[in-house]
């Protein structure tokens, strides 16, 4: 990226002279990087300042150009906010949005899909892993079904490329969104997979230039295309599969660790070959989860569900979609283990809970929310 953020200035879409061919050139690189992870073709990337305005570009794009005899959207009662918010926004177009129920570990279902599907529904949008539970999602056959009533299916896959391979051709999605920071990549920058035929059906949600087949207008930030791309790579070598796999036993390390601490210890959700490998959603019964964390605080890093949701005081979506009561919701706490976690740093967290579920000042009566 530093090149591109020093001594390559030129904006990519200048067509001009040769240092606006040089950036164009190392976008269309990016792009062609993303292209190959997912089994896509180049010019079917649109890059996009993240994951979210991905999802709202999928769904607000496509209500646009609907046939009128199209008009439900279905959308996994587990999606991202992103995707749960821009759908209601489709009410406005006159849309009615329903959302497929999920069993307890997070995975949807089938049969429920099934039921509700119809010749009237345009869009199903299923994420291909759960932000906070991890559940992976059985894609191929959503997309099976959602095209036998020649609907598109859109997949917020956000988290997919750094838990398991990521296809769209073989899992025949129309729609796919992607983001830069889930792979180590820069903050700020993410694309939507569009499928080749399904482009024209796109209106954009902005106006401009004809840049990005004309559905995203824009001067693009070159060095984060470039580190994009770069990131996309790297997660499909040998050495990323390897990671994939001491990442899944770290997550096993701190969940045996914490759930041997006391009883009532719980992991949410799927079991561990279901889910995000560095995925633990963990549940300490009799005790708020945000005050548990407010104690081990500044050393260690977790959260209470989404980071797009932490800051609303209201129980987590997705732990209530799949079972959970309040009660339960509020005592679960979400960790992620990554390419920088070590076994210590398992440790050094387990320590910290241990200690803090120990402590006087602790106790159920003074974590709960009674």
């Amino acid at each position: 990226m530093t090149p591109f953020l020093s001594e390559e200035p030129a904006n990519p879409h200048a067509s001009d002279h040769a240092l606006g061919w040089r950036a164009h050139a190392a976008v269309d690189k990016a792009a062609d990087q993303i292209a190959q992870i997912i089994g896509s073709d180049q010019d079917e990337i649109i890059f996009t300042s993240g994951a979210t305005e991905a999802n709202n570009l999928a769904i607000l794009g496509i209500i646009r150009r609907a046939p009128s005899d199209r008009c439900r959207i279905l959308v996994s009662a587990i999606e991202h906010k992103s995707v749960l918010s821009s759908a209601r926004a489709t009410a406005r177009y006159g849309f009615a949005v329903e959302q497929i129920p999920v069993d307890r570990d997070g995975i949807v279902d089938l049969a429920a899909l099934e039921r509700l599907l119809a010749d009237d529904v345009l869009l199903v949008s299923v994420m291909a892993v759960n932000n906070e539970i991890g559940s992976l999602q059985p894609l191929r056959e959503v997309a099976e079904r959602v095209h036998r009533v020649g609907a598109y299916i859109h997949s917020d896959a956000a988290q997919a490329l750094s838990a398991t391979r990521f296809d769209v051709d073989e899992l025949g999605l129309d729609l796919a969104s992607l983001s830069g920071h889930k792979i180590y990549g820069p903050k700020g920058i993410g694309s939507l997979y569009v499928r080749r035929a399904v482009q024209s059906h796109i209106e954009p949600l902005m106006y401009g230039g004809d840049q990005q087949n004309g559905l995203r207008p824009g001067t693009l930030p070159v060095p984060l295309c470039v580190g994009f791309g770069i990131a996309a790579m790297l997660m499909v070598t040998e050495a990323a599969e390897e990671e994939r796999l001491r990442i899944r036993h770290l997550r096993d390390r701190l969940v045996d660790r914490l759930i041997a601490i006391r009883p009532g210890i719980i992991l949410n959700g799927p079991s561990a070959t279901l889910r995000h490998p560095g995925n633990a959603s963990v549940r300490f019964a009799g005790f708020c989860g945000s005050d548990l964390l407010a104690s081990v605080q500044p050393t260690l890093a977790a959260s209470t569900g989404s980071a797009c949701t932490s800051g609303i005081p209201e129980p987590s979506h997705v732990l209530r979609a799949i079972g959970l009561s309040v009660e339960e919701s509020e005592s679960s706490i979400r960790f992620g283990v990554g390419r920088f976690t070590t076994p210590d740093h398992i440790d050094q967290a387990v320590a910290l809970i241990e200690r803090a579920l120990c402590s006087p000042l602790s106790a159920p009566e003074r974590l709960t929310n009674e």
